[in-house]
Parts: structure tokens; C-alpha cells; sequence
């Protein structure tokens, strides 16, 4: 492990990495090909799994490119019971807070009759790492059965045969062309406790609700669009309202219908406002992904998930958001914009191409739109926000860390969005991990570019927009946060300042060392300081990667608290849940405990967790 602090003037410059070759242009000896991996079902009554022989690192690129695939190998087993797991360095923290930490990510990649999907289409396999007390962690473990999970597996012969396509796939073994099951809910994105419920949620339908003690799967989570008393109009839309409305129309009977698209797809990211105890929720029209105008719906819940509000807007662009940001009194859009692919639409809807090849990304314009959207009553009184504030970049917006406005003396409103965001020129949906639908192989040179071309990978970035008293934009900029250039992602905080001016973020970064994957898997957790400007990691080691930081306060500081990521030491297909002191973050003794999940529970990189204390 290493463990260091960074100023951006301190911090090391790295060579030029070796270009990784293609997938599909490896070829290794027969020595250095790793055995099939099987890992059956707990009642199968026995466990196999056949290790990879050791792989030499002198040439990297090999190791890099078996080190990547482990990282997607499909996990089947399920935990019937908690499971204790082993402490393996240090111990739990006296003041550690009782509560649970749940992961949603993908569990399955490939089914038993020749199929493999994107990991994005893997079915959600829910983990859960409990905090009963002060001496032992347990694990629980199980997929969340959606309905396509529940067509797709054999529980009988514990076999799967895949029968949806899902919108990054292309099915081999099953039904391929005409194939209209194309909306897999697999629930695998986020995860989420709030009134009483715990939901699985995923980019393009309902939300799943799962029983916490046992994480068996209750149903689709019908509570998220009812009725409310101050439910507002939908807002704006005025270029070509008639004309896009009637194409709307003409497009519901194919999507509700023939696809069986939901009306509304609800967005997997949601927000928090721990000032006001709301949970803030943001969906879009499923015809939206193919007309130029969107409609987004936001809603704000209690404590008791009761509705308290409800505002919609239309934009008259064509945009996809996967996630947004809000602050005090706004909520923010940044305008990630697309454009139908015709000719990939024909292939997507004939089923000889993932349905998302019917898209692809507008790079038409050299600034980046941002929408200042209202939260409470009518608009500015001078400003139109359908004029959005333009961002001096051409940036796709990946994930918020956070947002926050202030008041300056001159009375102007300051606004800061901390987030993850690559560039245009290298953000492609048919390559999102690098994976390769024709091939169905994962190639990691996607991920991880050459030279100045390294910039165009995800970063974290600090947007700053100020508006005067009667609206105008007088100043937008966009820079590295805190200078920080390496690439990175998956940007978290202490959530008690969400929509507030927050200090500290943490977030997935690389360390760099590795030649031939100097930007992706992440390998080091970045503790930023926002007001003076440094930089802390921890890195998790050679041949080690970690996945996304989440928060756990302990006190009334905003860094005093514990950090949970990760580690997955592929090498010898190990996880470790780590526990990491948010103040040491950067200090030798920053780790406070590594637990070992056995190795026949090992599993797949997961998405995104929450910490959902005891109360």
C-alpha cells in the first residue's frame, strides 16, 4: 500500500503508457491462458474454482489485459445466510456506526447457451456488508428478481438462458433478430434506503424493493409517481411543441407497446437533501430518447416517502442525463446531448445491433448547455431558464459529487458543481468499458489511452457559474478540481452537506503506476481539499483496483467519519471490504480494517452502494 499527499505542483509526472493491444489481436500461449472460472450455486453442494496460473509481469500488457476480464467474472452463488467475514488486517472501530452498506452492481455476464452481455445489461446482484457491532462485519449476497430474472433463470436445473436483449446487448444463444424484449430491467445501478424501503434502482424503469434482513426481492416499487397537492404544469418547450407532441403520440402504441417501454423512465441517480430530510427523484419520457425535446420530472419525498412536490420541464433538446446535481433552490441539468443514428436505429430495431446504436453523441457544438432549473415556485423574475448557461467546454457529464450555491456581497448567486466528466471525442456507447458487442470481448486499450489523448478520459471538474440580481450570466468557467488530472471517477462526500458548500470530496482515481492501465481499473482513493488545494491517496496496490468511495460520518465534521471502498484484488480473485479513516486518508495508517469476502462469494465490480444507518 501506498499512502501519500499531493499538491498539484509536487505531484510526479508518469511516462507515456505502452499501448495496450486489442482484444481481439492477443495472442497468448497456451501457458498463459487462465482456466475457465465456475463458480455454482451454494446448493449445488460443491464449490469449484480453478485458479489462472501465475501470470508473469514482466510482460504487462498480458497481465493487464487478464487482470481487466477478471474483473467481470460472472458470480452465481448467493448467500442463503450471513457469513462472517475474516479480518485480516487491523480491526472495527470501537465508534464505528451500526448499519449496513449495500452495493448494487452486475452479478452475471454469460448464460449457459452462449450468450454474454454488457456488463451495463448484467443482472443486479445486491451485496450487503452489515456493521452490528463492534468486533465482526457479515455479508449477504443475492440477485434482485426482476422479472427478466425470473424468465431467464432456471431455479430447477439453476440454469440461464438469455431471452431479453437489453439496450447494450446482442443476444448469440437466444433469439437475436425481431427480439423486442429490449428494456431488461436488471436493477443493477444504485441502491437506496429511504421511508421503511430499500429499492434497487436502474436507468430505464421501476425500482425494485428488497427485504433488508434477507435481501429477497418484495416487487417493483410502485410508490414514486402519485398523486400531489402541489403538482405543477409541465414547463417550457416552445420550439415545435404541436409537431414533436404528435410525433410523441405516433411513437407511445410502438414503445409502451411493442417494446413494452415504460411511459416514464426513472433515472438511477437520486439525490438527498439532508438539510430539509428529502429524497429528491428525477425521471424522463421514454419517447425522449428518440425525439429532440425532453421531459424530466422531478419529485421531492419525506422521511415517510409522502410526495410533497412535483415540477416538470421540458427542454427543447435532445439530451440523455444519467445523473444531475441540485442545490438550495435549484436543480441542475447538464445537457448531455445525442442524436438519432438512423442507420444504427435500423440494425438496433431489427435486433442485429444493441438498441442503444440507435444514439449517438451530438458533438456538434464546442460548449456544454447547463440548465438552472427552479425547485420552488415560478421561475426567475427576469430570467428565462430554458436559456441554458453555457458551459466553455464540450464535456458528457458522468457523476455529481455535489453542488452547492452561495450569495456574494455584490449580491450575485455563485454555483459550484463538482463532478465527474470526459470528453465527446472519446464518450462512445457502444464502447462503454470497452466492450466489444460483436466479439462479446472486453478490451481494457478503450479505457486507458496514449499520451496527450489521456485527457479526453474522465475527470473530476469544478464548474463555477455566477448570476447577477436580475439573472445574467456574468461568469461561467470550468477547470480540473483542485488541478487534479488524473483520470477518475465515482466522486462521493460526507452526505450531510449535500447541496451545501462542502470542503472535502473523495473520489476513484489511478495512481498511474501501471503501464499498460494507467487510467482504468482505478486503483487509489483521492481525498480533495478544496480550500487549500491538496490532494491525499491511498492506493490500494499492485495489482489491486477499488471502485466507488462512500461515506460514513461518525461526528459533526465534515471529514470525521469512515471511508468504505472496495478492493479487488483480481490477481487472486479476492474482494476486501476496506475501511479507510477519512482524516488519515494520505498517512501510513489510513487503513483502519481490510475484511476478507471468502473466495467462493468473490464477486464482480459493483456500481454504486449506500450507507444506511441503524436507527
Amino acid at each position: 500500500m501506498q499512502a501519500n499527499q499531493l499538491t498539484p505542483s509536487l505531484r510526479p509526472q508518469f511516462p507515456s503508457p505502452i499501448k495496450l493491444p486489442p482484444a481481439t489481436s492477443i495472442r497468448f500461449p497456451p501457458s498463459l491462458i487462465p482456466k475457465a472460472i465456475s463458480i455454482p450455486s451454494l446448493n449445488t453442494g460443491q464449490i469449484s474454482i480453478n485458479s489462472p496460473p501465475s501470470i508473469p509481469t514482466v510482460d504487462d500488457s498480458i497481465a493487464a489485459f487478464w487482470d481487466y476480464q477478471f474483473l467481470f467474472v460472472s458470480q452465481r452463488t448467493e448467500t442463503a445466510d450471513p457469513t462472517v467475514l475474516h479480518l485480516v488486517e487491523g480491526a472495527i472501530p470501537e465508534n464505528f456506526p451500526s448499519g449496513t452498506y449495500y452495493l448494487a452492481g452486475p452479478g452475471l455476464f454469460s448464460d449457459d447457451h452462449g450468450s454474454t452481455v454488457h456488463p451495463l445489461d448484467g443482472h443486479g446482484y445486491l451485496r450487503a456488508f452489515i456493521f452490528e457491532n463492534k468486533k465482526e462485519v457479515s455479508f449477504m449476497a443475492k440477485y434482485v428478481r426482476t422479472e427478466a430474472k425470473m424468465e431467464e433463470h432456471d431455479p430447477a436445473t439453476d440454469t440461464w438462458r438469455f431471452t431479453h436483449r437489453g439496450p447494450f446487448s446482442v443476444l448469440k444463444g437466444g433469439r437475436k433478430l425481431g427480439n423486442t424484449k429490449v428494456m431488461k430491467n436488471v436493477a443493477n445501478t444504485s441502491v437506496l434506503q429511504w421511508g421503511g424501503h430499500l429499492l434497487c434502482l436502474w436507468e430505464g424503469g421501476d425500482p425494485y424493493e428488497i427485504q433488508p434482513e434477507t435481501l429477497d426481492t418484495v416487487g417493483k416499487f410502485s410508490g414514486v409517481d402519485g398523486g400531489c397537492d402541489r403538482d405543477s404544469p409541465s414547463q417550457g418547450g416552445r420550439h415545435g411543441a404541436g409537431f414533436w407532441r404528435f410525433a410523441a403520440e405516433l411513437l407511445k402504441p410502438v414503445l409502451y407497446g411493442v417494446f413494452k417501454m415504460p411511459p416514464r423512465r426513472l433515472l438511477s441517480h437520486y439525490k438527498v437533501d439532508a438539510q430539509r430530510n428529502r429524497l429528491l427523484l428525477n425521471s424522463c419520457n421514454a419517447e425522449d430518447m428518440l425525439l429532440p425535446t425532453s421531459h424530466f420530472t422531478f419529485y421531492e419525498f419525506d422521511s415517510n416517502f409522502k410526495l410533497l412536490e412535483k415540477k416538470e420541464f421540458v427542454i427543447d433538446d435532445h439530451l440523455m442525463i444519467h445523473d444531475w446535481a441540485f442545490t438550495d433552490t435549484h436543480y441542475i441539468l447538464f445537457a448531455n446531448r445525442i442524436k438519432l443514428d438512423l442507420f444504427g436505429a435500423m440494425g438496433a430495431v431489427s435486433g442485429a445491433s444493441p438498441m442503444i446504436s440507435a444514439l449517438g453523441v451530438n458533438t456538434s457544438k464546442s460548449t456544454s448547455p447547463v440548465y438552472l432549473l427552479p425547485r420552488f415556485g415560478e421561475h426567475h423574475p427576469t430570467r428565462d431558464w430554458r436559456q441554458p448557461i453555457q458551459i466553455p467546454s464540450s464535456l458528457w457529464l458522468l457523476h455529481v459529487g455535489n453542488a452547492f450555491e452561495l450569495t456574494n456581497p455584490q449580491g450575485n448567486l455563485d454555483f459550484q458543481i463538482h463532478a465527474s466528466a470526459c470528453s465527446y471525442q472519446w464518450f462512445n456507447f457502444d464502447k462503454l468499458f470497452g466492450y466489444n458487442w460483436q466479439t462479446e470481448k472486453l478490451d481494457p486499450s478503450i479505457m486507458n489511452l496514449n499520451g496527450t489523448k489521456s485527457e479526453l478520459l474522465p475527470r473530476l471538474v469544478k464548474v463555477s457559474i455566477s448570476l447577477s440580481k436580475n439573472g445574467e450570466c456574468e461568469k461561467c468557467s470550468v477547470e480540473p478540481l483542485n488541478q487534479w488530472t488524473k483520470a477518475s471517477d465515482f466522486p462521493a462526500i460526507n452526505p450531510t452537506f449535500s447541496g451545501m458548500k462542502n470542503n472535502y470530496l473523495y473520489a476513484a482515481t489511478s495512481s498511474g503506476y501501471r503501464e499498460s492501465l494507467p487510467s482504468f481499473p482505478f486503483d487509489t482513493i483521492v481525498k480533495l481539499d478544496t480550500v487549500t488545494y491538496t490532494a491525499r491517496t491511498w492506493s490500494a496496490g499492485n495489482r489491486r483496483f477499488v471502485g466507488e468511495p462512500v461515506f460514513v460520518p461518525k461526528g459533526d465534521g465534515e471529514d470525521d467519519g469512515y471511508v468504505l471502498v472496495v478492493e479487488y484484488a483480481v490477481s487472486i480473485q479476492r474482494c476486501y471490504l476496506m475501511i479507510l479513516e477519512a482524516k488519515k486518508i494520505g498517512e501510513g495508517d489510513a487503513v483502519v480494517a481490510r475484511l476478507e469476502v471468502p473466495k467462493h462469494l468473490n464477486f464482480p465490480l459493483g456500481f454504486h452502494g449506500f450507507w444506511a444507518a441503524n436507527t
